[in-house]
């Protein structure tokens, strides 16, 4: 069973959707005692690292949540902000992140020839594979997805980089350690190109 994790930010019911179409079994909990029997979790995420992180506290699901993905090693997607909280820091705010991925968040900076883009980084994009992985296997060839950010991941170790995507510069737009995995985009808005992501997150995982 997946359990997309409710801490009070994200597409949950988006998620959900894609999930059943893939014919995935998947509940949508902030329950520690449902996400202690999950075989894979989701982590979702709108809004600001702050935020993010200090939800997860109030609800108690920090210990859970390092017991499931540090310990027993289950499979976790992090999704935008779910992808950052992974990181140890972000510079959207003061709290600590969860430290899984070493890597902090920065905030996209652009020079003065690049004063015509805008911040969020906004719309359509493209991934290019740094290494191959399940989760992108027999992806289509002219793949896209939606993003929604101000903040990207930057990685201590190029070997978490799983993709990279370019807006004003080259930036980590998913990452990869062990069992963690996170995607800077929402591939619950990405309509096939998500579908298929969320089914390889399913079946090859």
């Amino acid at each position: 069973m997946i359990v997309i994790i409710d801490y009070g930010m994200g597409n949950l019911g988006s998620i959900a959707n894609m999930l059943k179409k893939v014919g995935a079994q998947a509940v949508i909990s902030s329950d520690p005692a449902i996400i202690e029997t999950a075989g894979k979790l989701i982590l979702p995420g709108v809004g600001a690292f702050d935020n993010g992180m200090r939800n997860l506290a109030e609800r108690g699901l920090i210990p859970v949540l390092n017991a499931r993905v540090v310990q027993d090693k289950i499979p976790i997607l992090g999704l935008c902000l779910g992808m950052q909280l992974f990181t140890r820091q972000s510079e959207e705010g003061q709290l600590p992140g969860l430290g899984w991925i070493e890597a902090d968040t920065l905030r996209f900076k652009f020079d003065e020839t690049q004063s015509n883009l805008k911040i969020p980084h906004m719309g359509w994009n493209t991934v290019q594979i740094s290494q191959a992985h399940p989760i992108f296997e027999e992806m289509y060839a002219d793949a896209r997805f939606y993003f929604v950010h101000s903040y990207h991941v930057v990685c201590s170790d190029p070997s978490n980089t799983l993709t990279q995507s370019t807006y004003g510069y080259t930036f980590t737009s998913s990452v990869v350690k062990d069992n963690i995995l996170g995607m800077q985009f929402h591939p619950e808005k990405s309509h096939r190109f998500g579908i298929k992501l969320f089914r390889n997150f399913v079946e090859r995982i």
